[in-house]
């Protein structure tokens, strides 16, 4: 929590603690500078000058060390006299009230050393009377205890402790002689007589401590560390401890960890004149606290004014807001939820962000377990819920399981329903689950009825007053719809979608019944999955209305509410149970299918003349058009099955329910209902005419039916009667209804529609054995004759809407268009000058040309080239080809010369294709070598660097650039040539390189990359010349851009060479800090520098391979340990003698010691290099157990700790590991309960030991 811009971020677990009132302050010298008193240091050189003492050597020494306390007890030795010298504490620590603030940052630590029950705790080591001051100006009395008369630290204590004394208003001698100055005084307080290391470890078993205005360096701090070190060591129980402290440039980082040392938790600030980030945090902390929950408020309402958007790291509103708001009181949060206008959705990005962790449950009011759970992740609006508002645990319940809300999530909620017109929060809410709690859907279902409310009363000055309140709080048609949705609990959960399977299951073994078809219903239930829509910003038409316009506001997408419908019951339906069930079946499929439907005429995909079935499933009967890729179209295959199989049983019945088919508005049910029509056995076979003759014949014509209509007319229409045929045949001539297409069709268009959906159906009935009339013969014998091209394909094509083909499909090869490139020279040379043909599948062979006709498709672009005609594409696909062993030389031979005089804009557009060329041409380069070099120079000087702004993955980026291509050429003519050491570089190619090494010219950081990952080659051959273009590149002190890609290029492909690290020694140590820059080359660095610790080097010393490793975070120590597990497993029989000699002397002088960054992956890493060990476990074990945490699958630990048989050989020691790596919250794995086994027979008295049993225990509760 930042208070204000650009302070320290108050961790919140101290704010939270400071709000319970575990908190006490522990005040030093810096809160009295706004008064004019000195720091530790000045107040002791000032006594000097006061004294009239000059530092001797030995007392200027402890000034050097900072050493201040034991300064002052050597200015007393050297004086005789402690009073002399203390008396001159009074005049020094006297304060300048004057000041403006002088006070402000005492006042404001009595404000926050209040609890709200009003007891007051506060420490400090201060002398001065600046609180009794602050206290006065408040108008209080203020409770002190000075040393060495001190309260007990726990809940009865009230008031401030002068912990080291007070300067009275008029000190006495022993008053003097009771302050905490001296080092013998800090001797006696906090080792001999121990009153106030008593007091101090008190305290931090019972409070959260925050010191103020100390230095890292405070003999304060030395002294209670050092205690609380001590108490550490013998097991006692201790809270975390923060304080506040600077830092100075960019130092951050170094301080940090500095304080951690210590074990204290540091806030940091940047140091300004007079700490002023440090006081004004003070105050403002203050002020808040002091205002209860009205500072919230105001914080709240400052954010809102700001918004997310501005939310920097030096000024971080949203995390102000988040502290703020989850007030468990609720204030902040109702405070929010009605700031008219009301603030804006974008808040809940950060609201649903789960940035806290175990640490924060208490805030939330959940009492944490004591085992830390560093998975844990929770947001505002997603977290635990306190035990009074969670439901009951139970085997049953009364259909009401979720809990209630507390304050907070309330009036969030309360905020989020004041956006009920805004598609964002349907999606955010869908994205989530979509089942709305108890209590919001009633709140939602109210807010709906109160806007409905309004809109029908038409009161214009209450909506215009609703709407300022609240902008988008009433929701339009369109969004009423998706709420309707959302309350239906129709939105699709992840949680349901796997139902299906046990389903499936219980019907094999039992069979279909009643209950298990009233599942299915459920199982197969239409549900919605809403997305962020696909459009620009100006993309909405306006002229839209009712659910057509959903599309523009959310992406629906109707499923089904269980998962992998098609292959869990593909193996069902083939079960003789399921056929025998099918007919009884129909109607559940129908309702199912129907629901399907009903869910997407609401979000306007479908009506009664259109919906998506046609798109989805074009065929009713099976065909390879049938994609399947939505899982819904198998509830259509689910009816077609279900009423054929009825047909057989039942044929009275399937009659009747063809019926209930063609009832049903959408027209896939018209669509099974003419599939039905089809069947052999249908005895009414003119019937169907009259479907398709009713409402101008809509169905006949309709897009959506015309697969079927088209299998009926060359199925059925030749047994039709003649009535029937002739009404059919007339209804065809009479052409589809002008109402069915669009009314701004122009004439030649609209005839053309006419044209061929007559000359279809037509020619379908006479495929299909129908007898035509005279008038329709002569109709389809005119349009074979205007539109010969009209044919029938023998896959039924003509049948589909639209036709779906890819490589695999029966129909690809035909659609597949190849051109055949002349094979003369001449005809050639002309063709090569037309525009190749881009159109979608038209290709054409001219790659054929170049492999089977080489020599004349050389000559051809040759001829071409001496007219100064370049076609780009040929050159471009024959290069290609060239590039391959076959052609390289060949083609290199002929063409050196023209392509080194290309044009430039020729060249620049043929970069990549010559580049790669050239890259093979170098492995073998017989002729041309002046050109090859003078080619690459002009690639070099030519290449664009508009690819240099994204420099994410630079690897990559420079092996697919010209520039990185051209370097790659030149190596592999170099390696070809075979250097030898030492050998100097020739000079064509040292010129290049040096070209290249130029850091003045940035297209040329690609080549640069690619020339340090050759840096030993390099080194070897030319030391001079590497030494003085190449090795400066590493260096991050000259420029950092140049040396991460040097470090990401040598990383690329890494050597353990000692002449090279030597050189780079102090670049390669810097590279630790760099880690997290070192992109896909992390991993390698960090293996180097493990590889560089295990050899014996004289490159590097212990000390600097050390400070290097620890310098890694997480994942750079992660893979240090796989390095050492990989080096120690691959010694084979040696592998005693590589942990004797490398592996053990790794742990103890270079592996770090502080566990803090230790991991799953880490832990189960040096678990399995103790087991490697063999027999050196015990002591391999001794080394890593610090860094042993629970492994939740420690499978592979288990394993190989079976294997070595540690078990037998090492039971006492292998009981510890299997303890400290097995995570008891997750199931076990399986080989753990047999290797405990193997432990308690190896020893039996190991049985007994709590760590025995509690693994016992662990397997046997997961059984």
């Amino acid at each position: 929590m930042q208070f204000i811009k650009n302070g320290p971020s108050v961790p919140e677990t101290l704010l939270q603690a400071h709000e319970e009132g575990r908190v006490v302050f522990f005040c030093g010298a810096g809160i009295s500078y706004p008064a004019g008193l000195p720091g530790f240091a000045d107040l002791v050189e000032r006594m000097y000058q006061a004294v009239g003492e000059t530092p001797t050597a030995v007392q200027q020494a402890a000034f050097d060390a900072k050493q201040y306390d034991t300064a002052v007890g050597l200015l007393e030795e050297s004086v005789r006299s402690r009073q002399i010298v203390r008396r001159e504490l009074e005049t020094l620590l006297k304060p300048d009230l004057s000041r403006p603030d002088a006070l402000t940052t005492h006042d404001a630590l009595l404000t926050l050393a209040q609890t709200r029950s009003g007891s007051s705790r506060l420490i400090t080591t201060n002398f001065d009377r600046l609180f009794h001051h602050a206290a006065e100006v408040r108008g209080s009395s203020l409770s002190t205890f000075c040393a060495p008369f001190l309260p007990v630290p726990k809940n009865r204590w009230d008031g401030v402790v002068f912990l080291h004394g007070l300067l009275t208003e008029r000190p006495t001698r022993e008053d003097l002689d009771r302050l905490v100055i001296s080092s013998g005084d800090f001797g006696l307080a906090y080792l001999t007589e121990r009153w106030a290391a008593r007091f101090v470890g008190e305290l931090f078993r019972n409070y959260v401590v925050c010191f103020v205005g100390y230095s890292l360096n405070d003999p304060v701090l030395r002294y209670m560390t050092d205690a609380l070190a001590a108490d550490r060591l013998r097991g006692e129980a201790q809270r975390e401890m923060f304080a506040f402290a600077s830092y100075k440039g960019k130092a951050e980082e170094r301080v940090r960890s500095e304080w951690r040392a210590k074990n204290v938790t540091p806030i940091l600030y940047k140091d300004t004149r007079g700490h002023s980030l440090l006081h004004k945090t003070i105050r403002s902390w203050a002020d808040t606290y002091g205002a209860g929950s009205r500072g919230k408020e105001r914080i709240v309402t400052e954010c809102v004014l700001t918004g997310p958007v501005s939310s920097t790291k030096q000024d971080d509103h949203v995390g102000r807001m988040l502290w703020a708001i989850s007030d468990s009181g609720g204030l902040p949060a109702k405070a929010f939820a009605e700031y008219s206008p009301t603030p804006p959705l974008t808040w809940l990005e950060h609201f649903s962000d789960d940035r806290f962790t175990h640490a924060d449950l208490p805030r939330f009011g959940v009492s944490p377990d004591s085992t830390v759970d560093s998975t844990l992740k929770f947001s505002l609006t997603f977290r635990p819920t306190p035990y009074s508002l969670s439901p009951r645990m139970s085997v049953v319940h009364d259909g009401i399981a979720a809990g209630d809300m507390d304050p907070v999530m309330s009036h969030l909620s309360q905020w989020l329903l004041r956006h009920l017109d805004d598609p964002t929060l349907v999606i955010w809410l869908a994205a989530r689950g979509g089942r709305l709690t108890s209590p919001f859907a009633r709140q939602l279902r109210s807010r709906l009825l109160e806007t409905a409310k309004l809109e029908v009363s038409e009161s214009v000055e209450e909506i215009r007053a609703f709407k300022t309140h609240s902008p988008n709080g009433i929701p339009s048609t369109e969004m009423r719809t998706l709420w309707s949705v959302v309350l239906s609990g129709r939105i699709k959960s992840a949680r349901e979608g796997l139902r299906l399977f046990d389903w499936v299951q219980q019907f094999r073994q039992e069979g279909m019944t009643m209950l298990l078809r009233h599942q299915l219903m459920n199982l197969l239930s239409a549900r919605v999955i809403l997305r962020k829509p696909f459009r620009t910003s100006d993309s909405e038409p306006q002229d839209i209305e009712g659910p057509h316009k959903i599309k523009y506001l959310v992406n629906p997408e109707v499923v089904l509410a269980s998962d992998h419908v098609r292959s869990q019951l593909d193996d069902v339906r083939e079960l003789a149970e399921w056929k025998i069930a099918l007919p009884q079946l129909f109607d559940t499929f129908r309702t199912a299918l129907l629901d399907v439907f009903d869910l997407m005429s609401e979000l306007g995909q479908a009506d009664g003349k259109q919906d998506l079935g046609v798109w989805h499933m074009p065929s009713i009967s099976d065909h390879w058009q049938n994609r399947n890729f939505n899982e819904w179209t198998l509830l259509i295959e689910l009816v077609r099955d279900s009423w054929s199989a009825m047909q057989e049983a039942e044929p009275v019945r399937a009659r009747w329910m063809l019926y209930s088919l063609l009832s049903e508005r959408y027209p896939t049910f018209k669509r099974l209902a003419l599939h039905a029509a089809v069947s052999e056995t249908f005895t009414e076979s003119g019937e169907w005419v009259e479907w398709l003759s009713d409402n101008d014949a809509w169905w006949l014509w309709s897009s959506e039916t015309q697969r079927e209509v088209m299998r009926l007319l060359v199925k059925k229409s030749a047994v039709l009667s003649d009535h029937a045929s002739q009404r059919l045949q007339d209804a065809v001539l009479l052409g589809p209804p002008r109402r069915m297409y669009k009314q701004d069709l122009d004439e030649d268009r609209w005839a053309r529609i006419v044209d061929h959906t007559q000359w279809l159906r037509l020619a379908k009935l006479e495929f299909g054995g129908a007898t035509l009339s005279y008038e329709a013969s002569r109709r389809l014998e005119s349009l074979r004759k205007q539109y010969p091209q009209w044919e029938f394909g023998p896959d039924e094509r003509e049948e589909f809407v639209h036709w779906m083909s890819g490589s695999g499909d029966p129909d690809f090869e035909a659609e597949r268009q190849i051109k055949r490139a002349p094979r003369e020279r001449k005809l050639l040379t002309q063709w090569l000058q037309r525009k190749p043909d881009s159109a979608f599948l038209n290709e054409d062979d001219w790659k054929n040309v170049c492999v089977s006709d080489f020599p004349v498709a050389i000559a051809s672009l040759l001829d071409l080239a001496k007219r100064d005609i370049w076609p780009v594409e040929r050159w471009a696909e024959a290069l290609q080809v060239w590039s391959v062993a076959d052609f390289v030389h060949r083609s290199w031979k002929q063409l050196a010369r023209c392509v080194e005089t290309m044009p430039r804009d020729t060249l620049s557009a043929l970069a990549n294709e010559v580049t790669w060329w050239l890259q093979e041409i170098g492995k073998d380069l017989r002729v041309h070598q002046d050109r090859f070099f003078g080619v690459c120079e002009r690639c070099v000087l030519l290449a664009d660097d508009k690819d240099l702004v994204n420099d994410d993955d630079p690897v990559f980026r420079a092996i697919n650039h010209p520039v990185g291509h051209v370097t790659i050429a030149l190596f592999n003519w170099w390696f070809a040539n075979k250097p030898e050491d030492k050998q100097t570089l020739p000079s064509a190619f040292e010129r290049l390189l040096r070209m290249l090494c130029d850091t003045s010219n940035v297209r040329f950081r690609h080549g640069r990359l690619i020339l340090a990952s050759h840096a030993v080659a390099l080194l070897r051959v030319d030391e001079a010349w590497t030494t003085e273009n190449l090795l400066p590149l590493f260096d991050w002190e000259v420029s950092a851009t140049e040396a991460r890609r040097a470090w990401v290029g040598f990383l690329w492909r890494p050597r353990l060479f000692a002449p090279l690290l030597l050189k780079l020694k102090k670049s390669f140590l810097q590279t630790a800090l760099k880690f997290a820059e070192l992109g896909e080359g992390r991993v390698n660095y960090a293996s180097l520098l493990t590889l560089s610790s295990l050899e014996p080097s004289a490159v590097f010393t212990r000390v600097e391979l050390r400070t290097a490793t620890r310098a890694l975070p997480e994942e750079g120590l992660e893979a240090c340990a796989r390095t050492l597990l990989r080096a120690l497993t691959s010694a084979a029989e040696q592998r005693g003698e590589y942990w004797m000699t490398r592996a053990k002397p790794y742990l103890e002088r270079i592996w770090p010691k502080s566990t803090g960054l230790a991991t799953e992956a880490i832990s189960s890493l040096l678990a399995r290099v103790a087991i490697a060990a063999g027999p050196h476990f015990p002591e391999a074990f001794e080394l890593v157990k610090g860094w042993l945490i629970p492994i939740r699958t420690p499978h592979q630990v288990i394993r190989e700790f079976k294997t070595a048989e540690i078990g037998r050989l090492f039971p006492r020691q292998g009981l510890a590991l299997l303890d400290a790596v097995a995570d008891k919250r997750y199931y076990p794995p399986p080989d753990l309960g047999s290797v405990l086994e193997v432990i308690g027979a190896s020893e039996p008295a190991l049985r007994e030991t709590r760590d025995f049993r509690e693994l016992q225990d662990y397997v046997r509760r997961f059984r």
